[in-house]
């Protein structure tokens, strides 16, 4: 079963714009979530999917200097995004990745990918696994897989801006339409935050990754991070006071 990971990309945010391309230990964010998600065991391919606004040429400029491919689409139908990179790349099997997640952990999300594999290869009939379904990790390592039939599906079924913006909605809000699959983590670290959405999550981002990268490069996860916090307690302090947005 052929799996792409696809990372949905754009410099535009309400909170933090251009904080895909921001720098951390020598690479962008995006260059980090890329890196993360080629590391993923199980999965084939990674590209990019970002939009065709010209804010966005600069998205398209570090895939180039990365070296992974990339596609262009709808800036706000990013489900309609998801399917052109899904149907370029012969996806069997979809991996959604966002951006702004530079401290993703492979290993992490390959259980998920894992999952979907040994179940289909049961004759289970799933359509969608994550781990967030009930969440135990840190927001910023949320995986997320899907069929290839279940995202064409979507695609057709979806009609709210709503659904269309999150690719995922229509599939874990109408469970008894697809077949849903949890990956449940055996601990609990849902009270961090180590994805992107302010100038205080990029802190505690790059105060990880000056403790880590001189001693690790690039190949740490979860485990590694949380020792850190653990040795460090007023890193996870930095951005304790943010706020998840709503889907």
């Amino acid at each position: 079963m052929r799996a792409v990971a696809i990372i949905q990309a754009r410099m535009g945010s309400s909170r933090l714009p251009g904080k895909v391309l921001e720098d951390v230990e020598g690479l962008t964010v995006l260059g980090h979530t890329v890196r993360r998600a080629q590391a993923i065991s199980g999965v084939d391919r990674v590209v990019v999917a970002t939009t065709r606004s010209s804010g966005d040429d600069a998205i398209v400029a570090e895939c180039e200097r990365l070296g992974v491919p990339w596609g262009r689409g709808s800036e706000d139908d990013v489900l309609s995004r998801y399917v052109d990179a899904a149907r370029a790349t012969e996806a069997e099997l979809v991996v959604r990745i966002t951006s702004d997640c530079p401290l993703l952990d492979p290993t992490e999300s390959a259980r998920v990918v894992g999952a979907v594999k040994e179940a289909l290869g049961r004759g289970e009939p799933i359509d969608y696994a994550s781990n967030t379904i009930e969440r135990r990790l840190p927001r910023g390592l949320d995986t997320e897989a899907f069929t290839r039939e279940a995202l064409e599906r979507a695609h057709r079924g979806a009609s709210s801006p709503r659904e269309r913006e999150h690719v995922t909605l229509t599939m874990y809000e109408h469970p008894a339409d697809y077949r849903l699959l949890s990956v449940i983590a055996p601990y609990d670290a849902s009270q961090h935050r180590w994805t992107i959405d302010t100038a205080e999550d990029l802190q505690l981002v790059r105060e990880v990754m000056a403790r880590l990268v001189p001693t690790h490069g690039y190949a740490f996860g979860l485990a590694e991070i949380l020792a850190v916090i653990e040795r460090e307690p007023w890193i996870a302090s930095l951005n304790r006071h943010v706020e998840q947005k709503k889907a």
